[in-house]
């Protein structure tokens, strides 16, 4: 079997940090500032949180490999990358009523590097979260199962905050990774979900009815993913099968 070529796709932070942040109208001046007086200490911390998500996407892409070798399937069907903006990261650590710098950064926000798995079923889930955690470089810090337990507006998927070491010329960092699991079906309702929910003019009195459509969606989706799951097991059955 030839081994599928995983699409990666990556939303980078530019290392141009300081021409980001002065054509964005959403950070505040101090906020500016605060960069402007310290763009080395950020542009070495962002460049560690792309190094963890690299190091994280490569175990991925070898567990995927292992697998179509073992098991003749490939279990992932597509990794995701991204780092936070600074827009996004300078809102968050407002929210938490915590100071803006490269230290606040790295001691408060557990997502700033996150690396998405979409994987073919709800199985592939658990056993690729279990291979990532069995590795002796892992270190778990939180799990959230919001496969197990959704959350109110529908949403499934696997949280980990896992920190991995990453070994530069002469030091070795241990960096915070959010690794998100979720089926295509999770994905795909989840993406829309966000697009949707994020539309500004969507009057108040539609906003209850598009949330209870939404959550009749995932109910769906999630009764698809079980009934793909029973598919694919009995097609892996193979000989076993008797003619009723």
């Amino acid at each position: 079997m030839d081994i599928r070529e995983l699409r990666t796709e990556h939303t980078e932070f530019s290392g141009e940090i300081m021409d980001r942040v002065l054509r964005s109208a959403i950070l505040n001046s101090n906020v500016i500032n605060v960069i402007q007086d310290n763009k080395r200490p950020f542009d070495e911390l962002m460049s560690k949180y792309r190094c963890a998500i690299m190091e994280i996407e490569t175990k991925f892409k070898v567990l995927n490999e292992r697998f179509s070798l073992q098991y003749d399937r490939n279990p992932i069907e597509t990794i995701k990358t991204r780092l936070k903006s600074m827009e996004s990261i300078s809102r968050k650590l407002a929210q938490k009523g915590k100071s803006f710098s490269a230290k606040s950064m790295e001691e408060n926000l557990d997502d700033i590097a996150g690396v998405r798995v979409i994987c073919s079923f709800q199985e592939d889930i658990y056993i690729l979260a279990k291979c990532l955690l069995d590795q002796d470089d892992i270190e778990l810090l939180e799990t959230k199962d919001y496969i197990k337990n959704p959350k109110q507006s529908g949403y499934r998927s696997l949280h980990l905050i896992v920190r991995v070491p990453i070994f530069l010329q002469n030091e070795k960092c241990l960096m915070k990774v959010e690794v998100q699991l979720r089926t295509i079906a999770m994905d795909f309702w989840a993406s829309l979900e966000h697009k949707l929910r994020y539309k500004k003019e969507i009057p108040e009195f539609e906003k209850d009815s598009l949330q209870k459509e939404l959550f009749e969606c995932a109910q769906m989706i999630n009764t698809l993913d079980q009934r793909m799951e029973a598919v694919k097991n009995r097609l892996a059955a193979g000989g076993q099968w008797e003619k009723s």
